[in-house]
């Protein structure tokens, strides 16, 4: 097992940027972004459907950066939620230059004893509700000629794992729409990518998995060992820096997981 590199400093790679990270409460991917977001420059709203640990996010976002970022109660399964908070940020900005759109929802149920409402809930969060903000997004960015939608896929949508139907079904919806809103959006200059993490550790994960699955997962990778939340935040923000202006429609697998 590689050891585990230390996060490293600024590189202002989001000065001047207005940054909305939806499903950014926790210790997950989404907040380790809104946080890397924030170390690189940007001016940052989050979203999330819990009220109270949103709070507690942005109490931690403000001892960063001096600046308490703006925050939204959302449920991306909501169009009204969705539009609420897109027209709320753009309301607090003036304009929206990046969306990282990371809810997401999983599970562990084998497909003969999945009920419909199984299915239709894990497809509603991940991939309807990034359907949901990506169009948005893009309805503020286009018309501008301006802006980065950055999806968070994962690699299941590309492999087979049992139990996960619903997921990878999802996800890899979500791959599918990444390239597709990427086509549409590229003549405005609006870009669209997704990162594909594979297994990302935090304390939420380790309380709704078994140690045993964990560390299966783990030893598949390449370091034999999960990634850290803010190794997959660093490719969201290169994604969303111009130092990937001419990358679009692409899926960026954060482990060696691509097939």
């Amino acid at each position: 097992m590689s050891a585990v590199p230390r996060p490293h400093p600024s590189h202002r790679l989001l000065a001047g940027r207005t940054v909305l990270v939806t499903a950014a409460a926790g210790t997950g991917i989404g907040f380790a972004a809104a946080r890397r977001c924030v170390e690189e420059g940007a001016r940052v709203a989050i979203s999330d459907r819990h009220e109270r640990r949103l709070g507690e996010a942005a109490d931690q976002l403000a001892e960063i950066s001096g600046e308490r970022p703006l925050t939204a109660v959302c449920d991306v399964t909501s169009q009204a939620h969705v539009q609420n908070l897109f027209d709320t940020v753009i309301a607090a900005f003036g304009h929206l230059d990046v969306a990282v759109n990371n809810a997401g929802l999983g599970g562990d149920t084998h497909l003969t004893e999945m009920t419909d409402e199984q299915w239709a809930t894990v497809l509603d969060v991940t991939l309807t509700g990034t359907f949901r903000c990506t169009r948005a997004a893009l309805r503020h960015m286009v018309p501008r000629g301006s802006g980065v939608v950055v999806n968070n896929a994962s690699v299941i949508g590309w492999r087979a794992q049992a139990g996960q139907a619903h997921y990878a079904a999802a996800k890899a919806g979500v791959m599918a729409l990444t390239r597709c809103a990427a086509i549409e959006a590229a003549p405005a200059g609006v870009r669209v990518n997704a990162v594909a993490p594979s297994i990302a550790m935090h304390p939420f994960l380790a309380r709704v998995s078994s140690e045993e699955l964990l560390a299966e997962l783990s030893a598949r990778e390449a370091f034999g060992r999960a990634a850290e939340p803010w190794e997959v935040a660093d490719v969201i923000v290169f994604l969303a820096s111009d130092y990937s202006s001419y990358m679009t429609g692409e899926i960026v697998s954060v482990s060696s997981q691509h097939p």
